[in-house]
């Protein structure tokens, strides 16, 4: 191919950033970014730029941020790009299959997931709160449906009993950008196999709520340590102390075959907090009181204890 590849990038949020920057460090020509509109946040309420577009003003790509893109006029305005390629990484609106026409070569999707599992919104915590031994990342050809499309390259990543949400998200978003690369490089030259998914093995990754984050201490030990590490960013694992949410951030599983009441307190120490679940116990190594700071064991019983404590479940 002669001509200089023209590209318009769709994403919003921090997991997007690392493929933009690496499309505009590449030979290809990013002529546009479409994102999210800007939002109000903070105290007070101040308009703030979302990852994606603060990339993108530093390298002067312009930028588009409609409500929709079914309208005909934000349809032209996107056509008139000449994009040869679309690409989108967690950009929250639906392609129409007007606009998955439009470039020469389609719409490549940066999925989270290797699909046909964990179709959807939030599909590395899923991953994670389902006790999935890997997760990983597939490159796919955009269709009408929901995450449906051909998958052309995938990335596999194992989840470790210490990773969660956040470190996962990361990988990810770097794995993501890697993938793509080759995607494209291959896609130019004619060199790609898309593989069809099998619906019957798809699983879907629903959108994350706060009131999903509340701990039920009958759970097994496995199942609330996965829970904890799958919403270690957001929105976060908690229990109710004094009426107000305990955070909990990190934790993992010991062995318990003690007779204490689920939710019951029975260690503490700069290991960690040991609570009792329905099966074997839960050690919290990283936790946030409501209106505090993060802070690691060590410093939050260094000022508080929580030992004899009998949790809600």
């Amino acid at each position: 191919m002669n001509k200089k590849l023209r590209i318009i990038y769709a994403g919003t949020p921090d997991f997007s950033v690392p493929a933009l920057q690496a499309l505009i460090d590449s030979q290809y020509d990013v002529v546009a970014v479409y994102t999210q509109p800007d939002r109000r946040s903070g105290r007070g309420r101040k308009l703030h730029l979302g990852p994606v577009k603060k990339l993108a003003v530093q390298y002067d790509i312009p930028v588009e941020q409609p409500l929709s893109l079914k309208d005909e006029q934000t349809q032209q305005i996107l056509s008139n790009y000449r994009a040869d390629i679309i690409v989108v990484a967690a950009y929250s609106l639906m392609l129409p299959q007007r606009v998955l026409d439009i470039p020469t070569y389609g719409c490549l999707n940066i999925h989270a997931s290797l699909l046909p599992r964990w179709r959807g919104a939030a599909p590395i915590q899923r991953a994670i709160q389902a006790c999935d031994s890997h997760t990983g990342v597939t490159i796919m050809q955009m269709a009408a449906g929901l995450d449906t499309g051909d998958m052309l390259h995938k990335i596999t990543l194992p989840i470790l009993a210490s990773d969660g949400g956040q470190s996962i998200h990361d990988q990810l978003s770097l794995d993501g950008a890697i993938g793509l690369m080759t995607v494209i490089e291959q896609l130019v030259k004619g060199e790609l196999e898309a593989e069809k998914q099998d619906d019957r093995l798809s699983t879907y990754a629903h959108k994350l709520n706060k009131a999903e984050g509340e701990i039920d201490w009958n759970q097994p030990a496995v199942e609330i340590d996965a829970l904890i590490r799958a919403f270690d960013a957001w929105p976060t694992a908690y229990t109710l102390y004094k009426g107000k949410p305990l955070k909990y951030l990190a934790s993992s599983v010991v062995d318990y075959t003690g007779d204490a009441p689920v939710g019951s307190v029975i260690t503490e120490s700069k290991l960690g907090i040991d609570i009792v679940t329905g099966k074997d116990a839960i050690r919290i190594s990283r936790l946030q009181m409501s209106g505090g700071k993060k802070l690691a064991v060590q410093d939050f019983i260094n000022a508080r204890s929580l030992l004899g404590e009998v949790f809600p479940s």
